[in-house]
């Protein structure tokens, strides 16, 4: 017989009720030994495949997860950070049940989020790119099983944390701008609302405090291009730098093309290190001298632990994945 048979014909060749079928399939343990192997034979011969969307209101399981990022598009969608994290969760997801639901917040404070996950849209969300004033994260926190990208802002001990090490990635960047000899060194942060951008601002700084060096100037950017350029050069109005770094491969981007149009060469005049190792890196010129972040394996890892979540693993509750410098021409 077809894959299209019923739950009714199953339950009529097993010699049971409707009701016994539907706790079979549903991994019920309220099933006698004799009608369970009754329904599995039956399920195999008639080559039966249950209903997902009638298992899903009878589980309250959706099998779906969401991504959830406090960002507007412009910055998802320009971003190959995002890319990179979506391309991880997607890989980790295509051997399961679990299909992936994007919720972008752009100008929405989170209600219409917050609403679809706690009425059941989603049976666990991963959140990535949040910063201290979204205050929804924690409401969806409570509602499903929820990971981190990246440390929320207020840690619980319950929580589930995929992250990279921010503070001895920026501190390496700056070191080696330090080993090349520069010593009037500039940086240009991310929001200083995401703990990311607190971390690599933190890494530089000790980097300078270790060689006896001090701050040449700190600019804050949003990780856009755009806003690289801006910090770049509000920097230059203060003074030269002989060297920068730069939270994220798209702001050195911008600091590149600013820097070149204040007629400032790079890596001679002023060194430059970026932070993401993404696609950006390459396409500059000169291509960036960066600090590669695990981008795909942050994503996967994210899933992997969720995955394991729902189905009632113990996964660790912290993950820190390693950082490595890749050094081009930039710096």
């Amino acid at each position: 017989m077809s894959s299209r048979a019923t739950i009714e014909e199953v339950a009529a060749a097993a010699g049971v009720s409707r009701s016994t079928v539907s706790r079979v399939v549903n991994g019920s343990t309220a099933v006698s030994p004799e009608a369970l192997a009754a329904v599995h034979a039956v399920i195999e011969r008639l080559n039966y495949v249950p209903n997902r969307a009638a298992r899903s209101l009878a589980s309250r399981q959706t099998h779906a997860i969401a991504l959830i990022v406090p960002e507007d598009t412009t910055r998802f969608f320009g971003d190959p950070f995002f890319a990179a994290i979506v391309a991880g969760i997607t890989g980790t997801l295509r051997s399961s049940d679990y299909l992936l639901n994007l919720l972008i917040a752009s100008d929405d404070p989170g209600d219409k989020m917050t609403g679809f996950v706690r009425n059941g849209g989603v049976d666990g969300a991963l959140l990535v790119s949040h910063h201290t004033s979204d205050a929804f994260i924690e409401r969806i926190a409570d509602a499903v099983p929820v990971v981190y990208g990246g440390r929320p802002v207020t840690r619980r001990e319950t929580d589930y944390v995929v992250d990279v090490d921010n503070i001895h990635g920026a501190r390496e960047a700056t070191r080696r701008l330090i080993d090349i000899g520069r010593t009037r060194i500039a940086t240009i942060s991310g929001p200083l609302t995401m703990l990311s951008s607190v971390d690599r601002v933190q890494g530089f700084r000790e980097a300078l405090a270790d060689a006896a060096l001090t701050p040449f100037a700190e600019e804050q950017g949003d990780y856009s291009e755009a806003s690289g350029a801006e910090a770049t050069r509000r920097i230059l109005a203060a003074g030269r730098p002989d060297a920068i770094f730069v939270a994220s491969d798209l702001m050195a981007r911008g600091a590149l093309t600013a820097l070149r149009a204040s007629g400032i060469r790079v890596p001679e005049d002023v060194a430059l290190v970026g932070f993401d190792d993404s696609s950006v890196a390459l396409s500059c010129d000169p291509q960036l001298t960066t600090m590669r972040q695990p981008m795909y394996a942050q994503g996967e890892t994210m899933a992997q632990v969720l995955l394991s979540r729902l189905a009632g693993g113990d996964p660790p509750r912290t993950t820190i994945l390693p950082t490595e410098l890749v050094v081009r021409a930039s710096a």
